[in-house]
């Protein structure tokens, strides 16, 4: 993970803060896909172990057409005939099912389980589909019995609405996995997977990492992501799911190629893994910049020797001579320094003791402060700054509109594709208000108009505004209606997406509502963002909040738990678990007693937070004038 992007940048610094902060905390990094060892080796300060065994033994084949090869590197072309496929395929199958996944599936499931990994989302929930039409009916009596309480729940989470895809497949035992799925449905199809529930998923490669569902047969639809070849860390990482200890005896893995394709698979199963590079200098040196404004805000390092020095000691600096080819090291601190000073986020301060640039320190400004608080991208603090100041001007509270759109995050826009026949719907949907939100904006509605019928607009309009604005109207519309199922018809989006752009407007609420409380000018946006943030991080009505800050208790579960007559903090603190399991459905004796525990502790804290509030406002002022004074 340390050499992907942002995330990875992100990582780096984590690491590097804490080796140069601590000289007792114990670091373990783990990789089955990793090639330069020696240069995390050397960032980490580490001892490095490496050892082939892999407790199942997993097989690797090929299938070009009817045939199927077995990897083998010591044959000099790399693989070794192994099998021909022999399935009686029906001319309708044939043209249904060119890849014979049908015949390779049906090798393993349902008594095992299969993962089939798809170049695309649309094409996992096509290959769930297709495969089901072949099964046999026996498939179907399969844990039945299961597999109708799985589809129970899948409609009871989603306020009785159900993927008809799912609808089809989840009675087979087969399932797709992808981020169009929402998180709760993702948890109950991998639950019921681990559980053999399920046997079989056509997932997206995002499922090769992180998610630990092993399985007896891994098979590769194509050699392609999307529409990029794949890299030989994602397909060690997709096989690497076949055949786990303690959970199968073998695994295999399958590859399917096309006869043009065959040349480029068997350079990328002989070629070791890609090497792993830092992404700490990325987007106009973005990463570095926000590493130095934490550094000084955290008062970790504060002047320009203990900076560079710090630098030294990150991968991008064991790295230094690889990834910079026209500036050094130092030129970079220098440069970045020098950014975030003039943008007024830090301020230099000289040293009275020492004249020299390297003892040169660094203040963090109150600007600079807001936005390493509220951890905002240094790409859009400006942007950020300009726009709450703008919404001061004329700031529309009769509606949510205007504060959602404030709380929109900025990295999505670039992202966004409106549907102009659905924006122009909305826009002339909305209120007096909500009208004088979008106009404030610059956003008209006749410019709308054009764009949905295809006219040439000749008025200039931010194109960043109008994709926000947008996702704005995503948003307002979640916290009217609360299903994201309603929402995604509305705007023709997938669930999982309106669920994903629900949880980064929650995060960037909160990062704004920090960002705002340390800039007094911004005093008017604290509390309504206080509001917001708890309505976008729930998206429920008001009266489910309090059940859904106990752990465990999610919008379902709060509604049966609101309509049995639990209806705060107290009466769940208070709740017998025998009694709650009697009364809920699907509530096992564990989940009841984790409700009932974390009521408990929820309650006790914000008893002793009114505790402490009490005893502030008791307590006698030291500067209380005497009667001598």
């Amino acid at each position: 993970m340390i050499g992907e992007g942002s995330r990875g940048a992100i990582l780096e610094m984590t690491l590097a803060k804490i080796l140069y902060t601590s000289k007792t905390t114990q670091i373990i990094g783990m990789s089955a896909t990793l090639n330069n060892v020696q240069d995390l080796q050397e960032f980490l300060q580490a001892e490095y172990y490496s050892n082939q065994f892999r407790p199942v033994e997993l097989k690797e084949y090929l299938k070009i057409n009817h045939t199927i090869y077995a990897v083998d590197s010591k044959a000099e072309s790399g693989m070794t005939f192994s099998r021909l496929l022999h399935y009686k395929y029906s001319d309708s199958l044939k043209k249904m099912d060119p890849d014979h996944l049908v015949a390779l599936v049906t090798e393993v499931i349902p008594n095992y389980s299969c993962l089939v990994f798809c170049p695309s989302k649309k094409n996992c929930e096509n290959v769930a589909e297709m495969l089901c039409k072949f099964l046999k009916k026996e498939y179907l009596k399969h844990k039945e019995k299961e597999k109708c309480e799985l589809i129970n729940n899948l409609r009871s989470i989603s306020g009785g609405h159900l993927c008809p895809v799912l609808k089809r497949t989840v009675p087979f035992g087969v399932a797709y996995h992808h981020s169009g799925l929402t998180s709760e449905e993702r948890k109950l199809l991998e639950e019921a997977y681990s559980t053999g529930v399920l046997c079989l998923f056509a997932c997206t490669s995002t499922l090769a990492t992180g998610i630990n569902l092993p399985a007896r047969r891994v098979i590769l639809r194509a050699p392609y992501v999307a529409k990029e070849f794949l890299k030989r860390s994602q397909y060690k990482q997709m096989i690497g799911r076949a055949g786990r200890a303690g959970i199968d005896t073998i695994g295999e893995s399958i590859l399917i190629l096309q006869e043009k394709d065959k040349q480029k698979v068997l350079e990328l199963i002989s070629r070791p893994p890609e090497n792993c590079y830092s992404h700490l200098v990325q987007e106009f040196n973005k990463g570095i910049q926000t590493l130095f404004l934490s550094l000084i805000g955290l008062k970790i390092a504060t002047n320009l020797g203990d900076i560079y020095r710090f630098m030294n000691g990150t991968f991008f600096g064991v790295q230094q001579k690889i990834l910079l080819k026209e500036k050094s090291l130092w030129k970079i601190t220098v440069e970045s320094l020098r950014y975030l000073t003039e943008k007024g986020l830090l301020q230099k301060c000289p040293n009275p003791e020492s004249e020299e640039e390297l003892h040169c320190n660094f203040h963090i400004t109150k600007l600079g402060k807001a936005s390493f608080k509220g951890t905002i991208d240094l790409a859009y603090c400006d942007i950020l700054y300009r726009d709450l100041k703008k919404g001061l001007e004329g700031l529309v509270l009769e509606n949510l509109l205007h504060l959602i759109y404030l709380t929109t995050p900025y990295d999505l826009v670039s992202q966004c594709d409106p549907d102009w026949m659905i924006y122009f719907r909305q826009i002339s949907q909305l209120s007096p208000a909500e009208q004088n939100v979008a106009s404030l904006l610059g956003v008209s509605e006749s410019y709308i108009a054009k764009k949905a019928s295809g006219q040439a607009t000749r008025k200039k309009v931010d194109k960043d505004t109008v994709n926000r604005l947008y996702l704005s109207f995503v948003l307002h519309a979640l916290l009217k209606e609360t299903n994201v199922w309603n929402v995604s018809e509305k705007f023709n989006l997938p669930r999982g997406s309106i669920q994903n752009l629900l949880t980064a407007a929650a995060s960037f609420s909160s990062s704004v509502l920090h960002f705002c409380e340390e800039l007094e000018e911004f005093w008017v946006y604290r509390a309504l963002l206080v509001e917001l943030t708890k309505k976008l991080t729930y998206c429920v009505k008001a009266e489910l909040i309090p059940l859904m800050e106990v752990t465990g208790v999610l919008e379902g579960r709060a509604k049966q738990l609101y309509s049995t007559g639990y209806r705060s903090l107290m009466h769940l603190a208070n709740a017998d678990p025998d009694v709650l399991i009697k009364t809920i459905d699907h509530l096992s004796r564990r989940q009841a007693r984790q409700i009932v525990s974390s009521a408990k502790m929820l309650l006790q804290e914000k008893a002793e937070a009114l505790q402490e509030e009490v005893e502030e406002l008791l307590r006698v002022p030291t500067d209380v004038p005497s009667a001598k004074a």
